[in-house]
């Protein structure tokens, strides 16, 4: 340790030891009162990994050679690993027998390639995590469940093992508890202990940001609202503005304000800015009196009956719309609803990371079959609604290196707070879902893919068509998506009647679609046909540099056109404002 280093404060880390002591002890008692009261841990199989893995383990005793033979290729990968390091502990240099996968951030820290020893176990580490991903992969005969369920939780194992996991194999952390004399290590156990206490990994420092404050700070008014929605329109920014309203869908399994975080990435200020007249719906954090409400309810209560409120607001019969995820999902039920009830008040549509079809679900499939729908529905029935945090520790798992196992570093082995940062804000602050409507749409869209099928939904009385939507329509998805694969959400694209123009930009869910023409990143492909297989509309495809919000603002200009009208203020319509944006539904956790 350096001389310039100050030495550990002793006052401080009895503080920290008291702080840790105290957690302690209270969670120790909780934890016994629980297990007294017979609400201990529950060992069954709800997530059929046990079964999955057996089935596993017969086909691999079936062909005992395949397991030899991945044994023998680990063991040569391993000596050559063994002679390079040595060959670099005696000074001299050596080729990687095995390095990180683009993006893999567990190892950028330089010390994982300068110093042999720690380079040694990352390679070692990544030898074994693909000769087991690989033997894995190479057993036949299993069902295709079982098949993507055991590849799945494989990678959540071999994640879970990584040497960046751990205090003495992660050369960063042995280093910070040299330098602090262990004090990141009590900081750590602290901040665990806080995290136990409030149900779930911090992933920023949610002090830091505040609804109103500094994230959803648009100016606009509640002019609506219903017992699931409010309709929040959005102040001008310019002094003419396109006739037609622009009116947003967003999911409801986190709270609308992704689509206005903060000034520079706000989708909502950027609309306003191009001369849109913007309204969001804002949905409930549902509770136990919304438990009965169904997937028709949304539809009802939200994006139709917004519709009537807008109409009343501007006098405009005819609104472009836009759904993000769930919201784009409900958005294209809404219009085959509205096709078979010849309701001509959409003019476009425009669909976020949507899926139509869910014939490739993707890595959610694994959590969805029916059995666990079973088990989902009977916690559910409990209290009437699925817990928002546990939706949320689902989709986690879905990048556990980048939103759990990084956190688990930074947090607990290097003692930090984490860093403020406002779509991990956004991502924390989840919402319940009501069980009625959270059972149909699992059963109906994951499970049946009935969506997709002409008559194969009823909403309020009426069979529903996607093929009977004619009007223009634009999809856009980000093509390292995880919660919903651009292939999928490309079929989607080819269901519609009408003009559809699909896009794919650059990295995730999220990132990929809060992509501001101003930070210059990702860039995204488009191509004007539309071809039967999402791998030849790639292959046609043309890159653009920049944001893919330059090409909706072209195509949505296009279909405006000319005709535009003095802005519009919240409030001085037919509906008055109710209350300041962002609404009274959005604080409630």
């Amino acid at each position: 340790m350096s001389a310039a280093q100050p030495s550990p404060d002793p006052a401080h880390s009895a503080k920290l030891f008291a702080d840790v002591a105290e957690r302690s002890s209270r969670l120790m008692g909780e934890f016994l009162q629980r297990q007294a009261a017979g609400k201990g841990l529950d060992y069954s199989d709800e997530f059929g990994i046990v079964r999955a893995f057996g089935d596993l383990t017969a086909r691999m005793l079936a062909e005992p050679w395949k397991l030899a033979e991945m044994q023998t290729k680990m063991f040569w990968d391993q000596v050559a690993l063994w002679q390079s390091t040595m060959l670099r502990a005696l000074g001299g240099s050596a080729a990687p027998v095995a390095e990180p996968s683009k993006g893999d951030n567990r190892f950028r820290e330089p010390d994982w390639e300068d110093l042999f020893l720690f380079d040694y176990f990352k390679q070692s580490y990544l030898i074994a995590a693909r000769h087991l991903q690989d033997t894995v992969a190479s057993v036949g005969g299993l069902p295709e469940e079982t098949r993507k369920k055991v590849a799945f939780y494989t990678r959540q194992y071999i994640d879970a093992l990584s040497p960046s996991n751990f205090a003495l194999t992660n050369p960063q952390v042995l280093r910070e508890t040299l330098q602090s004399g262990g004090q990141n290590l009590l900081r750590g156990l602290n901040n665990l202990l806080a995290d136990i206490e409030r149900g779930g990994i911090s992933m920023t420092d949610e002090k830091a940001f505040k609804v109103g404050v500094n994230v959803a700070t648009t100016p606009g008014k509640v002019v609506f609202q219903t017992d699931l929605m409010q309709l929040i329109q959005y102040a001008p920014s310019t002094a003419t503005v396109f006739r037609q309203p622009l009116l947003v869908i967003p999911p409801w399994i986190n709270k609308y304000y992704v689509l206005d975080l903060r000034e520079k990435n706000s989708f909502v200020r950027w609309a306003l800015s191009e001369g849109h007249t913007v309204f969001v719906v804002s949905w409930v954090n549902p509770g136990e009196g919304q438990s009965g409400k169904a997937f028709e309810d949304y539809m009802l209560e939200g994006p139709l009956a917004a519709l009537d409120a807008i109409g009343r607001a501007t006098g405009e019969t005819r609104v472009n719309l836009v759904g993000y995820c769930l919201g784009g999902t409900l958005l294209g039920a809404m219009l085959a609803w509205m096709a078979a009830k010849k309701d001509a008040r959409a003019a476009s549509a425009t669909f976020f990371a949507s899926l139509l079809d869910f014939s490739i679900p993707g890595e959610l499939g694994v959590f969805i079959d029916e059995a666990q729908v079973e088990n989902l529905e009977r916690r559910m029935g409990e209290r009437g609604y699925l817990e928002g945090s546990e939706m949320a520790a689902t989709f986690n798992m879905l990048r556990a290196n980048d939103l759990v196992w990084s956190f688990v570093v930074n947090n607990y082995l290097l003692g930090r707070d984490p860093f403020p940062f406002d779509l991990l804000y956004w991502n924390s602050d989840s919402t319940r879902m009501p069980a009625k409507m959270h059972s149909f749409y699992l059963r109906n869209m994951y499970l049946g893919n009935r969506l997709k099928e002409a008559g194969g939904i009823v909403l309020a009385g009426i069979p529903i068509d996607l093929r009977k939507i004619a009007l223009p329509a634009y999809f856009v998805s980000p093509v390292e998506d995880h919660i919903a694969p651009w292939k999928s959400t490309y079929l989607g694209a080819r269901l519609l009647s009408g003009p559809a123009r699909f896009v794919l930009g650059g990295s995730g869910h999220i990132a990929g679609i809060i992509n501001p023409p101003s930070s210059g990143k990702y860039g995204y492909w488009t191509n004007e046909a539309l071809p039967e297989s999402a791998e030849a509309w790639q292959a046609q495809a043309a890159r653009h540099d920049g944001s893919w919000w330059n090409d909706w603002r072209e195509w949505i200009a296009r279909l405006n056109g000319s005709d535009r009208v003095p802005a519009r203020t919240p409030g001085d319509g037919a509906l008055p404002a109710i209350e300041d944006a962002p609404g009274s539904y959005v604080s409630v956790r």
